[in-house]
């Protein structure tokens, strides 16, 4: 007589008795580090649940432990936009620094009560989002820029510490929509083991854990990151849709591990700055104990109010800082000091280094900045040194050491006085740097003024972009921008990837750029400091280029918003005489505009703040920009609760969806135009 079949009731609750207790033991052994059950005992619920999952493959459910290795090689990342920006963090270096920063809070704050600080270990991973939707895990992006990442959940999700579904807390249920960040990164055991084995197979190895574990997470196939040894700890709340937080964060941490999210187990609350400073010289000391690599502590202010009450700068917030530990370092020898042209001219020496291993790398050269660091170390060709990888990224020559009785010869740096790509003479630029004076000409700064000038704030040539102008410049067919307006057809036909048709519209795009703006041509030469707003402003106080050309300093520094500094890059420009036989060039091929009224525009709208998004059909984006600035208004590129108006034309998007959301007045293109002939 055969058994009587099992309810599909019956199947689903076994499974979902298996996969809540698998859960459970993954949070016992990889978040609390206390299991609770032997490995085999862990195993043999593992082998039933995956049988019965065979046996009902319908019933096989994302967040089911068995499925962490679930999906197929992605053909390439989607891009993701934080809700909230993921910021980063200012750096201090010292106690003095630490101090002074806790100065600024008590400031801001006003207030002298003591501050309660929240202290972890600063770890060298990956930051990355994960968002979680009733309770099981929907995304994982890397930080990206800080607003816009790539989507990774398919590699996190192999990640044992990180939970496919979040636990139950019976006194304080997950909310309905909750993103934690977070570090990835890779156990130094770990590590090391994979590279023994990769050496052994004669496979890639990695250099540092770091590097290792962001390379895990740029592969497109999940199977490789389940073989590796990564890992994660929380370190803060983004989106948080329920019951309020803790008031601190330290609290909201706890509350994190209660759900099955891992937090870093070095962690601390202490009072004050200099409590903050012996935290961090305690990790310091612990550092090369522990199983994952860390360059410093993280301070943060422990109250979420007083977080509030802080707020941002454009990048970080005001309530924490990461103070960084010692880099590594190492002594060589210079062997010579020479000097790069930047692509916007400036002059930075750079040491030539007897190659060395450091931080991960070999160094073989290092920034030197410019000549007051040079002075400030006393550094010579020939001398031994002591790199550091500052940051653990930027190798820096940190201490010369040559000793007194040194055999070796020293001879002094100088820097050259004329620019060792075009010749032409170097000048000051500020207290410490020194550029080259020729930026039209300069064969190092030739890319980069093209294309700065082929711009849409500029010139705006549709289709000369910066592949295009590297071939044209490395075949020696622009060797300045005057050029641009002499190129032919038959020049352009011979380039890789440039068919008649797409020849032909540059030379229409090229034939349309002869005619601009006074403030456009103005941006588009790359005057040092000179951007699209400077630009206007120079171009409505001189309204012609010969006015301005022969202002002298003291009526630059006239102009509202020039200063001495970029009074005196306007006129070193000017000054430069093949610079000015480009700009003759550039007006006999044609390149003209009409002169600027100088009848000055009341600042009507002062204080206001615009927003424009979608395609303007009458202007464009970036006359319209001229025009709301003229008026003394500030155009942003995000909506915020600050934003006073916003003009949207077709194709508006999220953006759009913003300003309705915050109850922030639209206007189309048509009660634009209106608004601005009224204002």
């Amino acid at each position: 007589m055969s058994e009587h079949p099992v309810s599909p009731q019956r199947v689903q609750a076994e499974l979902e008795r298996l996969r809540a207790l698998i859960h459970h033991h993954d949070y016992r052994y990889h978040t609390l580090d206390a299991p609770e059950i032997p490995d085999v005992e862990y195993d043999r619920l593992f082998l039933q649940l995956e049988a019965l999952e065979r046996a009902h493959p319908e019933l096989i459910t994302s967040d089911s432990p068995t499925q962490r290795v679930g999906s197929q090689p992605l053909g390439g990342f989607v891009q993701v936009t934080h809700d909230i920006p993921m910021m980063s963090l200012a750096k201090v270096f010292n106690g003095e620094d630490l101090q002074d920063f806790e100065v600024r809070i008590r400031k801001r704050l006003d207030s002298d009560a003591d501050i309660e600080y929240s202290c972890e270990p600063k770890i060298d991973g990956v930051a990355v989002s994960l968002l979680y939707e009733n309770g099981r895990l929907q995304r994982a992006a890397t930080r990206g820029d800080g607003v816009t990442g790539e989507d990774i959940t398919h590699n996190v999700r192999t990640i044992r510490d990180v939970p496919l579904r979040l636990q139950q807390n019976a006194d304080t249920p997950f909310p309905a929509r909750l993103e934690v960040r977070g570090e990835i990164y890779m156990s130094r055991a770990g590590f090391e083991a994979m590279n023994a084995e990769a050496m052994k197979t004669g496979a890639r190895t990695f250099v540092n854990p770091r590097n290792a574990a962001a390379g895990t997470l740029r592969q497109l196939d999940p199977a490789i990151a389940a073989a590796r040894p990564l890992h994660m700890f929380c370190y803060s709340v983004g989106i948080f849709e329920g019951a309020g937080l803790p008031p601190t964060l330290s609290e909201s941490f706890t509350l994190l591990q209660s759900w099955g999210l891992r937090v870093n187990p070095e962690r601390a609350v202490v009072t004050g700055a200099d409590a903050c400073l012996a935290y961090a010289d305690r990790l310091l000391q612990r550092r090369a104990s522990l199983d994952y690599e860390i360059d410093g502590a993280v301070i943060k202010v422990d109250r979420l109010k007083l977080q509030d009450e802080l707020g941002f700068n454009a990048r970080t917030p005001r309530w924490a800082m990461a103070y960084k530990f010692p880099a590594e370092e190492v002594s060589t020898q210079v062997r010579d000091v020479e000097f790069q042209v930047g692509r916007t001219g400036t002059i930075t020496p750079v040491a030539r280094l007897e190659p060395v291993f450091v931080g991960g790398v070999t160094v073989s050269n290092a920034t030197l900045h410019n000549m007051a660091e040079i002075a400030r170390l006393g550094l010579q060709i020939g001398d031994t040194v002591i790199v550091r990888r500052a940051g653990d990224v930027i190798p820096k020559i940190v201490q010369v050491i040559t000793p007194q009785d040194s055999k070796t010869p020293r001879i002094p740096v100088q820097m050259p006085t004329h620019c060792p790509a075009c010749g032409s003479e170097i000048e000051p630029a500020g207290e410490v740097l020194f550029r080259c004076s020729g930026g039209l000409v300069c064969p190092a700064q030739r890319k980069e003024a093209i294309r700065h000038f082929c711009a849409r704030g500029a010139l705006d040539i549709e289709g000369l972009g910066e592949k295009l102008i590297e071939q044209l410049v490395d075949r020696d067919m622009l060797r300045d921008v005057a050029d641009i307006f002499h190129l032919s057809g038959e020049e352009l036909a011979g380039l890789e990837r440039m068919a008649e048709k797409s020849a032909n519209n540059l030379l229409a795009a090229i034939d349309k750029a002869r005619s601009t703006t006074l403030p456009r041509f103005l941006f588009g030469l790359g005057i040092p400091e000179v951007g699209e707003a400077t630009a206007l402003v120079l171009a409505q106080h001189f309204g012609n280029l010969e006015a301005l050309q022969s202002a002298d300093q003291a009526a630059l520094e006239a102009v509202e918003d020039v200063g001495p500094i970029v009074a005196a890059h306007i006129v070193h420009f000017f000054s430069n005489a093949d610079n000015r036989e480009v700009i003759r060039r550039l007006q006999a091929a044609g390149v003209h505009w009409p002169d600027v009224e100088l009848a000055q525009q009341s600042q009507v709208l002062e204080g206001q703040t615009f927003v424009l998004t979608g395609t303007l059909e009458l202007m464009t984006r970036d006359e319209a920009k001229a025009r709301l600035q003229a008026l003394g208004a500030k155009v942003a590129g995000s909506v915020s609760k600050k934003t006073t108006w916003v003009v949207a034309g077709p194709g508006a998007g999220s953006k759009l969806d913003k300003a309705v959301e915050l109850n922030i007045p639209v206007m189309d293109e048509a009660q634009f135009l209106t608004f601005l002939q009224t204002s």
